[in-house]
């Protein structure tokens, strides 16, 4: 297959049942180039534009360029540049650090998944991997993304100081604005709207993730502790009930 340069996207029909994807751009990243190939030819079937990348430092060049991707599929090792510290470079760079990324880890343990995800990635695959799975993550993330996009036309949120806005996406606390992932975001608004009830970790992974998507459970925790240390003093407003999931507390002083 003709591989294309990260400027000159491959384009490929996709039919009807696609359109919703149609015009999504992906970028992959993944030094094998075999497996760069095939993750390609399959995005294109579904009806993704694909641009692709083979280490860190075309990765980072890639997801700058204009127009930048809509999703990332990030190999966690690279050469030169690793994917995790090419995911932490994306996410502290306010022009790429709204683009989703799913990544890619060889590795059995879960050390990268969690150093990944407390970086601010998205979602992960662990190969070896079957293509349904990682088109089937994709598209619960590409529908989250195209939901977070969809003005929501909703009343804040509110509580204690905490304050989101749906309509555009915002999270501000006492005024500041903290700058939280789609995933994170998702996952705060879930805890927010259910007024003080308990919800599992399933639960907050159907809310956030899609009913399509399985996660473990460390992941949501993981997801959690990034939510509480963007939220500084408020932090204590997500509380963990042992042995069933999170609940949001808006009876705690904050300012202690």
């Amino acid at each position: 297959m003709l591989m294309t340069k990260p400027s000159e996207p491959a384009r490929v029909a996709a039919s009807p049942l696609t359109a919703a994807k149609r015009g999504k751009r992906v970028l992959v990243v993944d030094d094998e180039r075999d497996l760069n190939e095939l993750i390609s030819f399959n995005l294109q079937r579904a009806g993704y534009d694909v641009i692709t990348a083979f280490d860190g430092n075309a990765a980072l060049a890639a997801a700058r360029m204009e127009p930048m991707p809509d999703l990332i599929v990030l190999d966690v090792m690279l050469p030169g540049i690793d994917g995790t510290e090419v995911t932490r470079q994306l996410k502290n760079d306010p022009k790429t650090v709204g683009i989703p990324i799913v990544l890619l880890t060889a590795k059995s343990e879960e050390t990268d998944v969690v150093v990944g995800l407390k970086l601010g990635a998205d979602d992960y695959v662990t190969k070896p991997f079957s293509m349904k799975i990682l088109l089937a993550r994709l598209e619960s993330l590409t529908r989250r993304v195209d939901q977070s996009t969809t003005p929501a036309t909703g009343a804040l949120l509110k509580a204690g100081p905490l304050e989101i806005d749906p309509d555009k996406h915002e999270v501000y606390v006492g005024g500041r604005d903290v700058k939280l992932t789609l995933t994170e975001f998702k996952l705060l608004s879930a805890l927010v709207l259910a007024r003080g009830r308990v919800l599992s970790r399933d639960q907050l992974m159907d809310k956030a993730m899609g009913t399509d998507v399985f996660v473990t459970d460390r992941a949501i925790d993981v997801h959690v502790t990034a939510i509480r240390r963007k939220l500084g003093d408020a932090a204590k407003l997500v509380h963990t009930v042992r042995g069933v999931g999170y609940r949001l507390r808006e009876d705690v002083d904050v300012s202690e």
